[in-house]
């Protein structure tokens, strides 16, 4: 009789064992599904992952930084949100068996992108792109590729003879991640060299809001060696760049920004910006894909308390403030200024939900809304701004409310009439890991900074 309890016992457990994994798998098949109506896949590097040695443990679906990209699907790690995925390599390093490597995208993936060699030359000889704007994302990559970079300039200088003094080595247009890490490696090598900068130093990371996580692996930086922490804040980092510059004594012109690069006699350039000349031999466009920000060409938008990037939350308090926006730069804004006292937040976005935040953002988002510390408006635009309102269209229907502050996060309007003005050829990037083995003439499986 015992065992006969013991037996039944042990076949319910099983059995809802069974149910527990059979239901986590349909709810992770519908949130496949789901990922399917907001993408193709995975933009760019991303895990590729071999289930003939995937052992279905979960780990990579555990470390992933940007939530539930991956999942298990009969036992298997899968891809279930692969355009939430920018390719931070965590769910390689983590899995036990060597069963995830990192690619690039598929073959329906590619962009208009600027044309480059493999050492990250344009089809402008002595113009190189390192970064975001060249194709990959994460600030690692563009620290990597900056550094590297400038050693491809080195050798390629090295067979040059220098005829005037007065032409810096190598000119570096931005002063984020990738123009800061070349600036570095500069000083390292012995070139002169001069740093063009539109904002402050930091680029675009500098204006990310106060906290954010930015990195999540570690990177080697010239003159500083190898950060070995796995997660690092924009503060820390923004802080470190501070100290690394003023102990370099870094070249960085900020408040300059670069409106034309002309190639000259003796294969020099020139640079013309908004505050005058530079003359070099070789160019490191270091811009990033942002660009300027996109404007909703709406009545109202000139208005001084109209502003497209967050820095301090601390700043702003006791106030009546809409958010703008579906993405992450968005919901982290909002949440940020609906932590902050008195604050009354509206976070307004023209689709029916979000489709491309991060799991963690999503999650905390939620949690927000739920404690009421801010409100969503799905299916909505703003249409007009005024001095202390703003008139937001709701589902067709105009609705006036009480305003101090608006936050537009609609995207930037990417460099590319720049990159046509100085020569940059582009065209559709094939994105594809064939395109890479292609191009490096191997055999081998292509793997991007993991």
């Amino acid at each position: 009789m015992i065992y006969l309890a013991f037996f039944s016992l042990l076949v319910i457990s099983i059995g809802a064992a069974l149910w527990v994994t059979k239901r986590r798998e349909q709810r992770v098949q519908l949130e496949a599904e789901a990922g399917k109506l907001y993408s193709h896949g995975p933009r760019a590097q991303h895990p590729r992952i071999d289930v003939s040695h995937c052992i279905g443990c979960g780990v990579c679906a555990e470390v992933c930084p940007e939530g539930n990209v991956l999942g298990l699907i009969g036992g298997k790690a899968a891809i279930i949100n692969g355009h939430k995925c920018i390719g931070h390599g965590v769910c390689a390093e983590a899995c036990p068996v060597g069963a995830i490597e990192i690619v690039n995208a598929s073959p329906s993936i590619s962009a208009e992108m600027p044309r480059l060699s493999d050492a990250f030359e344009t089809t402008v000889p002595g113009i190189f792109i390192v970064g975001e704007l060249g194709g990959l994302a994460l600030i690692k990559n563009a620290i990597n590729q900056g550094r590297d970079c400038i050693d491809t300039v080195v050798q390629r200088l090295a067979t040059q003879t220098r005829r005037d003094a007065s032409i810096y080595d190598v000119c570096i247009v931005g002063a984020g991640p990738g123009g800061i890490s070349a600036s570095l490696r500069a000083v390292e090598k012995g070139l002169t060299y001069v740093t063009l900068e539109q904002d402050e130093l930091g680029g675009t990371v500098a204006k990310y809001p106060r906290r954010k996580l930015v990195m999540t692996s570690p990177v080697e930086l010239p003159l500083y060696g190898k950060f070995k922490k796995r997660e690092i804040g924009k503060d820390e980092l923004v802080a470190l760049w501070n100290e690394l510059a003023a102990k370099a004594k870094l070249q960085i012109r900020t408040q300059e920004r670069v409106l034309d690069v002309l190639r000259g006699d003796g294969n020099a350039f020139t640079i013309h910006t908004t505050r005058g000349t530079h003359r070099a031999r070789t160019v490191v466009l270091a811009l990033g894909r942002r660009g300027t920000p996109r404007k909703l060409g709406i009545e109202g938008e000139e208005l001084p308390k109209v502003m497209y990037s967050l820095i301090e939350t601390e700043a702003y308090t006791n106030a009546n403030i809409l958010v703008v926006g579906g993405g992450d730069s968005a919901v982290e804004a909002a949440m940020g200024l609906a932590h902050q006292k008195g604050n009354r937040v509206t976070l307004s976005y023209r689709k029916d939900q979000f489709g491309r935040i991060k799991q963690a953002n999503a999650d905390r988002l939620k949690r927000c809304v739920d404690r009421e510390l801010l409100r969503v408006v799905f299916n909505s635009a703003p249409q007009k701004i005024g001095e202390t309102s703003v008139l937001l269209e709701v589902g067709g229907t105009a609705h006036e409310i009480p305003n101090d502050y608006v936050w537009i996060f609609a995207g930037g309007t990417p460099p590319t009439e720049f990159l046509a003005k100085v020569g940059v050829g582009m065209g559709m990037r094939d994105m594809t890991e064939a395109a890479f083995l292609e191009s490096q003439s191997t055999d081998a499986g292509v793997k991007v900074g993991t």
